[in-house]
């Protein structure tokens, strides 16, 4: 069914859709409260221009759909095939397993540490945590406060009873109770895991309160050690309380979330409020964001982090309304058990907690931003070698090479590859099929292509290279030099290489310049050479095995055009056709019996 029919027939009814191409490969899953209106959008021609998006929809061959009972069904179903497909124009989040989470461990006497690596057996992991210095610190005020295990050991009932384990250093200096001896009960021990866990949900408070009656009846008993032990335990968690930013007076728990967007990168990040206090921030790096507006990218975010955490607070501040807020809100809401509401907020401090997540969104992003422009920077040895031999004003990081490739004039093509910083950048190779009739002149070749290159880079505004590499001599170079000269583009560094003796021919110097063999730079400029002749003459190749094998089947009387590509589509090859019996070209190959005989004739 093509896919103007599968249009046609999209239900008006809440779920997920999926874009295919040619292959049948995945390239995009969405969701929708209704189908219909949300894929036909992506058809009309009113819709906003971005590249990105319209390389994806001139990629879309196919569409396939699943209806679901509600909107909320839709957004759990999207997120687990965003999860299987991994589609390439989906937003892409780094995976959660990257961070560390602090982990406790499914045991009558649970272990908590830090760990990379979730395993599926019963354990909480509480997390993820983006700041590692951040997570050593909760792990380390855990510990001072709580008389966790430290050891590995399995206690079992078993392993308790036969006191097969000694007991170790952290029991005499009072920072573990001694389970393994039995000296600790699974009861007494549970109920402190559950004050751990109350502690890294950010419920701080109550703690605090039991703690300090736990002190009185210590002193009451006149039980002084254990009563100081508690104090310690006490200050150290008011301590951890202290480093917390105070925020918000009514104690709610929120989060507040926020995305900074800039070209083809975004960062989001969620500020957690437990108590009135900030407890935490997380950030997480997405990647194929750049045809999406800033509320798209907060909406798939909070679709890919809310479905897979399950701390979830009362309310989530928004720095802009999104599509989704309702559904998500619905469904954490049932998650949870308690009221989930998504919220804009508009003034007052809401407002400015809302920008200070904005801002340090922005601080995280531009200091990816910078990062990544370091690396950038960092120009690789043969650029700054061939800089050198050449004498030029500046390194060239960017260098485009051409090369000319026929036979007598037959199937003339050109290439046009691409190096950055001495490295090949393929998704910029270009490779043109040559229109002037004055072949074989390598020369006029050579001025079509360098002119139909950089004309465009002019129409369209973009970077021209740092030096252009023409392959041959004086002729080719002086055919670059005068168009580039016609399209005003002065000062433009441009050389010749000459494959015999790997001549350098420079313009206005009428000598060649011969480069050290042991030059680096030399290398470079052999390398980016050869890389054009292959992409060339791999190009010509092709071309010229498709017009040897569409000029053997239009000698077949009765086989034109079309019957020609209905054919090599039925069968793949001339080879193919060649060895298929008169009555395969009639079923598969679809052609009249008088038309298959001549085939058949034709080829015997």
């Amino acid at each position: 069914m093509k896919l103007e029919e599968k249009l046609a027939l999209l239900p008006d009814k809440p779920g997920c859709y999926l874009f295919k191409d040619r292959q049948g490969k995945i390239l995009y899953v969405g969701k929708a409260g209704v189908l219909r209106n949300r894929v036909r959008s992506y058809f009309q021609k009113s819709r906003p221009y971005h590249p990105r998006l319209e390389a994806l929809v001139r990629k879309i061959a196919d569409l396939e759909w699943i209806v679901t009972d509600s909107e909320v069904e839709a957004l759990i179903l999207e997120n687990n095939l965003i999860k299987e497909y991994k589609p390439r124009y989906n937003v892409n989040l780094r995976d959660d397993k990257s961070y560390p989470f602090i982990r406790i461990t499914k045991e009558d006497f649970p272990q908590v540490f830090i760990t990379r690596k979730i395993v599926r057996d019963g354990s909480e992991y509480y997390g993820p945590y983006t700041d590692v210095k951040n997570v050593r610190f909760v792990l380390k005020t855990l510990k001072r406060i709580f008389p966790i295990r430290s050891c590995k050991h399995q206690l079992t009932p078993q392993v308790i009873e036969s006191r097969k384990i000694p007991l170790c250093l952290d029991y005499y200096i009072k920072k573990c109770n001694g389970p393994c001896q039995g000296l600790q009960s699974v009861e007494d021990y549970q109920k402190m895991i559950d004050r751990v866990r109350r502690f890294l949900k950010g419920k701080t408070k109550l703690l605090v309160k039991e703690l300090q009656q736990s002190m009185k009846e210590y002193a009451q008993k006149t039980e002084f050690e254990e009563a100081a032990r508690v104090r310690d335990r006490l200050a150290a968690l008011e301590n951890y309380r202290n480093s917390q930013k105070i925020v918000q007076s009514d104690q709610k728990d929120r989060d507040a979330v926020a995305v900074a967007l800039e070209d083809r990168e975004a960062c989001a990040l969620v500020f957690k409020i437990r108590e009135g206090k900030i407890i935490g921030k997380q950030h997480f790096y997405l990647k194929r964001v750049n045809w999406k507006e800033e509320a798209e990218i907060l909406d798939e975010f909070l679709k890919r982090y809310y479905l897979t955490n399950e701390d979830i607070p009362q309310e989530i501040f928004l720095q802009t309304a999104v599509e989704s807020a309702g559904s998500l809100c619905d469904w954490l809401t049932k998650k949870s058990g308690r009221k989930v509401e998504a919220v804009v907020p508009q003034r007052g401090e809401k407002r400015k907690l809302i920008e200070m997540a904005v801002k340090n969104a922005r601080f995280l992003l531009e200091e990816l931003l910078l990062q990544k422009l370091k690396k950038e920077q960092t120009i690789h040895f043969t650029v700054k070698a061939l800089q050198r031999d050449l004498h030029l004003p500046k390194p060239p990081l960017v260098m485009e090479c051409f090369d000319i490739s026929n036979i007598q004039g037959s199937d003339p093509v050109a290439s046009m590859v691409r190096f950055e910083n001495g490295k090949p950048k393929k998704s910029e190779y270009r490779k043109y099929k040559i229109k002037s009739k004055q072949t074989p002149d390598d020369f006029t070749m050579m001025r079509e292509v360098i002119e139909r290159r950089y004309s465009r880079l002019l129409r369209e505004k973009k970077r021209l290279p740092d030096l252009i590499v023409v392959d041959g001599g004086k002729g080719q170079l002086s055919s670059a030099v005068g168009i580039l000269n016609k399209l005003g583009i002065e000062d433009q560094p441009v050389i010749g290489l000459a494959k015999r003796l790997e001549e350098v021919f420079l313009p206005g110097e009428s000598e060649p310049r011969m480069l050290p063999r042991t030059s680096s730079g030399l290398r470079l400029l052999q390398q980016i050479r050869d890389e054009a002749h292959r992409f060339a003459v791999t190009f010509h190749r092709q071309r010229r095995k498709k017009r040897t094998l569409q000029s053997e089947l239009d000698r077949i009387p009765g086989v034109g055009e079309k019957r020609r590509r209905q054919l090599l589509r039925a069968f793949g090859s001339v080879k193919n056709i060649r060895q298929a019996t008169e009555e395969e070209l009639i079923e598969k190959g679809k052609l009249p019996r008088s038309v298959a005989r001549r085939v058949r004739a034709y080829f015997e």
